[in-house]
């Protein structure tokens, strides 16, 4: 008789407890495949320590392949699932198609950004879900500093010293008072003007910091926050991003290079292409995690809405404990369905308490109920995490160690850009690379103008949005998830959604416009309406919009509309020979020619007064054949070893419209 065969999709807290609890429980007798795009486990909750610098990344991820035996890890991010045919279909990490047959499927697949119809938050803010996140704010946020030091416009220093995060949950709290201790360790060796130092601010529309926890940690939490300098802000957030900074709900505008985004999650979109019951985004299952109707499809974690069975009518909420027991269940009658474990269990649960790392010896914590401040806290905190963590203990606890009696390394290493790291994303787990699957990196997550689903706007107050309720406000930390693509809902297989009629309802934009940047921004103090939303002006760059001059001295890339292959900025300024239409990027190097779309150069093609756009009506036929070299996002520099990491700029929007913790 032939094993059963046990699909799981995401290696985030839910999916990796089932994929272990499996293994354990069925000993050989079934195959078990785990899909996941990475090939780790990583540890959410101590992410803030790896921006700031106490932990190394690789710290906070354990090998799914060294920590599950007898478990076929599969590489790859799920399409799309067709329950008729029990059969699921995936893309591989390097575009390669593939399919998994199925008994039984768990879906894990964890949570992506919540995205609120807020002007310029798309383009400007940054989020924090993945490694590829924490990495880049450490960079940007040392660069910033680095760079207000040698500043001679007081203006300028205090812009690039200002951090704005918005939302003040789990993982809002702990970015800000572990980024304020960071920067004021870098100030004390790169030193401000006279009486100017790095500022950091939290922005909730919530009345107080950590609203979903006890109130005494709350109470903690924000004291600790105003003596270490944070300007805690309750009851306010962002009206408006600009490429200058923000502007509040109570109308000041706040200039600033960082905007950090940690309002929250919601469910990962790949649920909604079933064609299933859903609760405020997430998947309907009884208390066994199993979906009604369909004896073969189990689900746990951030996409699952599982009856709290000790508050009947509620569903419990999105955080890393819930999921992680929720996998425990889920494997336990995964097998005794399959007549390899004993009897169905439902879930249930029993609050232990929370633990909020606040930097250095400070924490709030209240385990079994009892409340903890200071460096009891912060001793019971850390107590926590290395019991959590699957692995990895001796590394992290050597880190600690090193991080109290040794000064951290401030420097940038430029290994993560801001473009390949955009907020809207389905794969925060995933920087975005030059010539990588991008057709499931850029589908799926809907942002912009008008595009929050009703979950985001009504069922969960943010750090951005309603004051209503907070389920879901904060992400449920440790899901990297499969990344799912937004399909059309339908009883048996879900059709992927195209890229065009996702982003359909964009009003007509203009790319985000290198913010935060390293240089001082120009554009509007405030007022005017952001350009990439309704009523803004047409993207620029685009056929039909005005000279692109997001390139610093760069012509836009051939096989874009109305555009020139990439910039010819190769050391020694040579033509790079084996770019399509064997014109290479701008020339923009000492001794080469004037940069086009730069004053005194010619007008970008496709521009109006400029030649007709290649791949466009009356245009050559794009020079993008396969095989070529895969050049970043048109308005992005070139990668290269003298390249710093940019700022962000949308890259995903269509070419005919510019379219909550334990």
């Amino acid at each position: 008789m032939s094993r059963p065969r046990i699909v799981i999709v995401g290696a985030g807290f839910a999916g990796y407890r089932t994929a272990r609890t499996l293994s354990r429980t069925t000993r050989g007798r079934a195959h078990i495949t785990l899909l996941n795009p990475t090939d780790y486990f990583l540890y959410l909750p101590l992410l803030p320590q790896v921006a700031a610098g106490v932990l190394e990344p690789r710290r906070v991820t354990v090998s799914l392949s060294d920590t599950l035996p007898n478990v076929r890890l599969v590489l790859g991010e799920a399409d799309r699932i067709d329950l008729d045919g029990q059969t699921l279909h995936y893309t591989g990490p390097e575009g390669e198609d593939g399919t998994l047959a199925y008994d039984r499927l768990v879906l894990a697949a964890g949570s992506v950004n919540k995205l609120l119809p807020i002007p310029g938050v798309a383009e400007y803010a940054h989020g924090f879900r993945g490694l590829p996140e924490a990495l880049y704010l450490r960079d940007h946020v040392t660069r910033q500093v680095e760079l207000a030091a040698a500043a001679d416009d007081p203006k300028s220093c205090a812009a690039r010293c200002t951090f704005v995060v918005v939302g003040a949950g789990y993982t809002g709290t702990e970015v800000a008072a572990h980024g304020q201790m960071f920067t004021d360790a870098q100030v004390r060796k790169h030193p401000l003007r006279q009486g100017m130092r790095p500022r950091w601010m939290l922005l909730d529309v919530a009345p107080r910091v950590l609203p979903e926890m006890d109130e005494k940690l709350s109470t903690t939490a924000d004291r600790v926050l105003r003596q270490r300098g944070v300007d805690v802000r309750m009851g306010t957030s962002v009206k408006e991003a600009t490429p200058d900074g923000v502007v509040l709900t109570d109308g000041e505008f706040v200039e600033t290079r960082t905007l950090v985004w940690c309002v929250g999650v919601r469910p990962d979109p790949l649920v909604e292409s079933l064609g299933l019951p859903m609760e405020k985004g997430r998947l309907l299952v009884d208390p066994h995690l199993q979906v009604p109707g369909r004896p073969e499809l189990f689900a746990c974690g951030d996409v699952a809405a599982v009856p709290d069975l000790d508050k009947p009518g509620s569903y419990t909420p999105m955080t890393a404990q819930h999921a992680w027991r929720h996998g425990k269940v889920a494997a336990e009658n995964v097998a005794a369905s399959l007549g390899l474990g004993g009897a169905r269990k439902p879930y249930r649960h029993r609050d232990l308490g929370f633990v909020v790392d606040l930097g250095g010896a400070k924490a709030a914590a209240n385990p079994l109920g009892v409340p903890l401040s200071g460096v009891p806290a912060g001793a019971v905190t850390r107590g926590y995490h290395l019991a959590a963590m699957p692995g990895n203990r001796v590394r992290v606890a050597a880190d600690w160690l090193l991080d109290a009696v040794l000064p951290r390394q401030a420097v940038q290493l430029g290994l993560v850009r801001s473009w390949s790291v955009p907020l809207d994303t389905s794969s925060p787990e995933l920087a975005r690379v030059p010539g990588g699957p991008e057709r499931r990196q850029e589908e799926s997550a809907r942002s912009g103008p008008g595009a929050a689903i009703a979950a985001d706007t009504h069922d969960g107050g943010t750090g951005a949005g309603s004051s209503q309720g907070r389920a879901g406000e904060e992400p449920a930390k440790g899901h990297p998830g499969s990344r799912a693509t937004q399909d059309r809902p339908g009883s048996g297989t879900a059709q992927r959604r195209s890229e065009e009629e996702l982003a359909k309802g964009r009003p007509g934009a203009e790319p985000a416009r290198n913010w935060p940047t390293d240089e001082p921004a120009k554009g509007p103090v405030g007022g005017g309406s952001a350009k990439g939303h309704a009523g803004g002006e047409s993207a620029k760059g685009r056929s039909g919009g005005e000279s692109a001059r997001s390139q610093a001295g760069g012509e836009s890339a051939k096989g874009q509309p109305g555009g020139e292959p990439a910039a010819k900025n190769r050391p020694g300024g040579e033509p790079a020979r084996n770019q399509p239409g064997g014109e290479p990027a701008a020339k923009n190097r000492p001794g080469g020619e004037s940069a086009k779309n730069q004053p005194g150069g010619e007008l970008a093609k496709g521009q109006p007064g400029g030649e007709p756009a290649r791949n466009q009506p009356g245009g050559e036929s794009a020079k993008n054949h396969p095989g070529s070299t895969p050049q970043p996002p048109p308005g992005q520099p070139p990668p290269g070893p003298d390249t710093a990491p940019g700022p962000v700029k949308r890259s995903d929007a269509p070419d005919d419209s510019a379219k909550g913790d334990s």
